[in-house]
């Protein structure tokens, strides 16, 4: 198999504008793994609570602060834990959601998107997920797995992944 592990992301924060929880991952990427909460934080009116165990990224626009170090300007970012996990650059549109990729900082490992944000004012709206599908030691071929992806030749190893992650309780309030 190409691709390792998968995380699905949705909108589940009433508050953060950025905010997606992990609500469904096979569970077995140490860099995502490692950046779960370890520590409580109660909501209130101006923060969403964060529980222990909790895997939170940030959907944001790439700035100026963020360097990539590329050609090619970034299409968005993903923040995790105060730090920038990923540069994202689109691949092609697909109708109702977008294909792209990225990778993960620091490591040889490729990310594959599939996602649907829709915002509004700059506030993720409900119903908005990311699908991230990673593929170890690959960050050197994300053209080609591009090319997989469009050919149709991951769509097995997708499914077989979805099917593989533990769906994850949110019930942040």
């Amino acid at each position: 198999m190409i691709l390792t592990d998968y995380y699905k992301f949705e909108r589940v924060a009433k508050i953060a504008k950025h905010r997606m929880d992990c609500t469904a991952s096979t569970e077995g990427y140490p860099e995502f793994e490692n950046k779960r909460a370890t520590k409580e934080q109660k909501g209130s009116e101006k923060r969403d609570a964060i529980e222990i165990g909790d895997l939170i990224i940030y959907w944001v626009a790439p700035d100026n602060h963020m360097n990539t170090n590329r050609k090619r300007k970034a299409d968005r970012c993903i923040t995790i834990k105060n730090g920038n996990l990923s540069s994202i650059y689109n691949w092609q549109n697909e109708g109702d959601y977008w294909f792209a990729y990225g990778d993960v900082k620091g490591t040889t490992d490729a990310l594959l998107f599939i996602y649907n944000v829709k915002e509004i004012n700059s506030t993720i709206q409900e119903k908005s997920f990311v699908e991230v599908f990673i593929a170890r030691g690959k960050s050197n071929e994300c053209n080609a797995l591009c090319n997989l992806y469009s050919d149709g030749e991951l769509e097995e190893e997708m499914n077989s992944l979805r099917k593989q992650a533990t769906e994850l309780v949110t019930n942040h309030q």
